[in-house]
């Protein structure tokens, strides 16, 4: 649904210091939204705002919102003042008598409500409260992805960006996370099989998120004080999907910042949590399975200098603690499923491509049993997509020949059904002409909004795909603050639609 909504007075300003971006934005500063902050605020109550629908599964939807005082802010901090309240859910199967109620953490501003119990295929109208008083919705642009084609975001200036911001606000479009009805999911016949849990991006050792060039934007950083956002964002993940009955959890890449052998025994220590690594063979209950990200490549530098030396001088500290020898493959089986992990990485490069050793051992795999279930993953995107909506552009993301002949490959391989990526930090599902079996899931970040994982719960006949916000206190509070990311604009970017989010999928899945 598109809408011309109320963006906060935070928002405009900040946003209107991009140029050209004033006019598009103005508009969309609507009367009710400040009215109604004003009224909150002589009333003594909070302002409930940014109210998402995050996720809607077969029996489940999940509302999150923030509470608080958005006519002042910290003198040196851009962010509202947050105020702790109760958080409410009413619904129901009829928008004129939401008669059932959920209720959420009271006492803090970060607000999380799932609600459970509901019928599949059915239609729930809700209402979220705080103080008493109805939430608002979080109201995106959206972007002009065209203004992109030929651009590159490394070799832009600080004036270029800021131009380029009002660019993609041209359309002058806005839509809202939270539509006041969900309807639940049908999930596909046949026996549960697995729960599979997506992840990527943990990015364990980084301390500013949010940059793309040169202190622009300006980047966001946890409280003095606070534990490491990757940390509180990977421990709320783990603990998150072991109580929703994740049986194997994949991470595509970028487990680290910068790949020193501190950050990799801190990432390898915490994703243990979950249970064991293995990265060939059978998996068992709680094991997980890793590839490597841009950030995990090998580096030059004195910190890495008892790393064993790699080409052209790079020193890859990998492979001491998580056993990925640069640029090889791994493959693993859980209950008949197939799972193929690629190292689409390059020295150097934000970029990925598949080297020849590669694809060499990638072709007779998947030639050995071509109807078997396979779920392949890799960090970097591979569909045209998903290249030509990505805001660093199609270099960013697998190289374009490497792609169509991945596509290719799958085409002749019927049993690979869904390609798992990160790298993007964003929800986005698109599709190949090519491999036209194979769903292409970019999954968001792990480490900042909207800051969590997806669920892949597999049938004989099908799957749901459903993606969830880390749930712990310290998460909901990372994933707020993170969302400011890019000027405001950054959930427009990353939360993707509702359906990409979650989804069912009917297709055979018995090997």
């Amino acid at each position: 649904m598109t809408v011309c909504c109320a963006l906060t007075r935070r928002q405009l300003l900040q946003l209107s210091a991009a140029a050209g971006s004033a006019a598009v934005i103005a508009p969309a500063l609507g009367r009710e939204a400040v009215a109604s902050a004003q009224a909150a605020r002589i009333a003594g109550a909070p302002v409930a705002q940014d109210l998402e629908l995050v996720t809607v599964t077969d029996t489940s939807f999940v509302l999150t919102w923030f509470t608080a005082d958005t006519l002042q802010v910290m003198p040196t901090d851009p962010r509202p003042i947050a105020v702790d309240s109760d958080a409410v859910v009413r619904y129901g199967t009829r928008p004129d008598r939401l008669d059932r109620v959920a209720h959420g953490r009271a006492g803090t501003a970060y607000h999380q409500v799932e609600v459970t119990g509901l019928r599949p295929g059915t239609t729930y109208y809700y209402e979220a409260l705080s103080a008493g008083r109805p939430a608002s919705a979080r109201v995106m642009p959206v972007l002009d992805y065209s203004v992109l084609q030929g651009v590159d975001l490394s070799q832009l200036t600080l004036a270029q960006m800021q131009a380029l911001v009002g660019r993609l606000l041209g359309l002058g479009q806005f839509v809202s996370a939270s539509p006041g009805s969900a309807t639940t999911l049908v999930p596909p016949p046949g026996r549960h099989l697995a729960t599979i849990a997506l992840t990527n991006d943990l990015h364990v050792g980084e301390t500013q998120s949010g940059l793309i060039v040169d202190g622009f934007p300006p980047p966001f950083s946890q409280r003095p004080g606070s534990p490491p956002y990757p940390i509180v964002m990977g421990e709320s993940m783990i603990a998150d999907i072991r109580d929703r009955g994740a049986d194997v959890l994949i991470v595509a890449g970028d487990l680290t910042s910068a790949a020193l052998p501190d950050e990799l025994a801190r990432a390898r220590s915490l994703l243990d949590t979950f249970g064991r690594l293995r990265l060939s063979g059978h998996l068992g209950r709680h094991e997980y399975v890793v590839a490597r990200g841009n950030h995990d490549q090998p580096k030059t530098g004195s910190a890495y200098d008892a790393c064993p030396a790699v080409d052209d001088g790079y020193r890859d500290c990998v492979p001491a603690v998580f056993p990925l020898p640069q640029g090889r493959l791994t493959t693993t089986e859980f209950h008949g499923l197939r799972l193929v992990g690629l190292d689409t990485t390059t020295l150097n490069q934000p970029g990925g491509a598949i080297d020849a050793e590669q694809w060499h051992h990638l072709e007779h795999l998947l030639a050995e049993r071509r109807h078997q279930p396979t779920l392949v993953f890799g960090h970097h995107p591979v569909s045209d997509e998903a290249a030509y909506t990505t805001l660093a552009g199609p270099s960013f993301d697998l190289d374009r020949a490497d792609a169509a002949r991945l596509e290719q490959l799958y085409a002749r391989t019927p049993g690979v059904f869904f390609h798992h990526s990160g790298h993007t930090h964003r929800n986005q599902r698109t599709a190949s002409p090519t491999a036209t079996g194979v769903e292409f899931l970019e999954v968001a970040a792990i480490k900042e909004y909207p800051g969590g994982y997806t669920l892949l719960r597999l049938y004989e006949g099908g799957y749901l795909a459903n993606f969830y916000k880390s749930s712990s206190p310290l998460a909901c509070e990372w994933s707020q603050t993170s969302s400011e990311e890019y000027l405001g604009l950054y959930p427009a970017y990353t939360l993707g639609s509702l359906a990409d989010r979650n989804h069912v999928v009917r297709r055979d899945l018995r090997s």
